[in-house]
């Protein structure tokens, strides 16, 4: 049996006041007044969070640790350029840590139907966030026939370089869902809550994207989002996991978080 001190301290955890703000946040019914200033609380307690509550090192993520992810098969065994602390999980959101390698990028990418709140606790991320429009694109643009392949019109919404002293940043169904992050000058690791989790039985998978041309200018194809302008029109294919990207996974070693 856990002794009574180590339960207060336990629930006195930033971490533990975050899990449980988070749950208590996306257990009431999106856009309602409720929800609203729920999500309030969660962002100020987010903004506190550093790399010392989680008791996670900065200097332990530039060097090689983590294990592959067993579904990929690499053609060597290579550390993972993102590896991945998982502190808890419910039906209702998910909580963990991710650490980006020094020049490491998680690729373009979607989270269906999910809200979500990232904040780094150490290093600096560039974060550009797409969003989708609503009206009807060509699925064959001129200057980049695609097989078949559907085109999504869609709009860079927001880029920004983020560091522990920034604010969470925010994510909704239909806001910046679509988001690359990208780790500047050495390692990085942000802590990131979804809510719901990703559930590929219940149409929550992970998808990822390229852009593909900007939709009214016809220009030139390109997989990242380097040098594309804030409010641009662009057109976002998806495609498969990109070769060069896995996420491994190790230890989360901060305070036990119980829900």
């Amino acid at each position: 049996m856990m002794p009574a001190t180590d339960t207060i301290n336990m629930a006195n955890t930033l971490v533990q006041r975050i899990a449980r703000q988070a749950l208590v946040t996306f257990r009431c019914p999106l856009a309602s007044k409720s929800f609203i200033e729920q999500q309030g609380k969660l962002n100020s307690l987010m903004t506190e969070i550093r790399a010392v509550d989680l008791n996670i090192s900065p200097t332990s993520n530039s060097e090689d640790h983590g294990s592959v992810a067993p579904s990929v098969c690499l053609p060597y065994m290579s550390p993972p350029p993102v590896t991945y602390m998982h502190i808890c999980e419910t039906d209702y959101m998910s909580m963990g840590v991710f650490l980006l390698k020094s020049g490491a990028s998680i690729p373009l990418h979607d989270h269906p139907g999910m809200h979500g709140v990232l904040k780094v606790i150490y290093g600096k991320v560039r974060i550009s966030c797409f969003d989708r429009l609503q009206e009807d694109a060509p699925s064959h643009p001129p200057s980049m026939p695609q097989m078949g392949a559907l085109l999504q019109r869609s709009v860079l919404r927001s880029q920004g370089e983020f560091t522990e002293e920034s604010g969470p940043c925010i994510l909704t169904p239909d806001r910046d869902n679509i988001h690359q992050i990208d780790a500047v000058d050495g390692p990085t690791a942000f802590m990131d809550i979804l809510a719901p989790p990703y559930d590929p039985d219940d149409g929550r998978d992970c998808h990822y994207y390229q852009v593909i041309t900007e939709a009214r200018s016809g220009g030139e194809e390109s997989s990242t989002t380097t040098g594309t302008e804030k409010n641009k029109e662009v057109f976002l294919v998806e495609i498969s996991q990109p070769p060069d990207f896995w996420c491994g996974s190790e230890p989360y070693p901060g305070p036990e978080v119980c829900l």
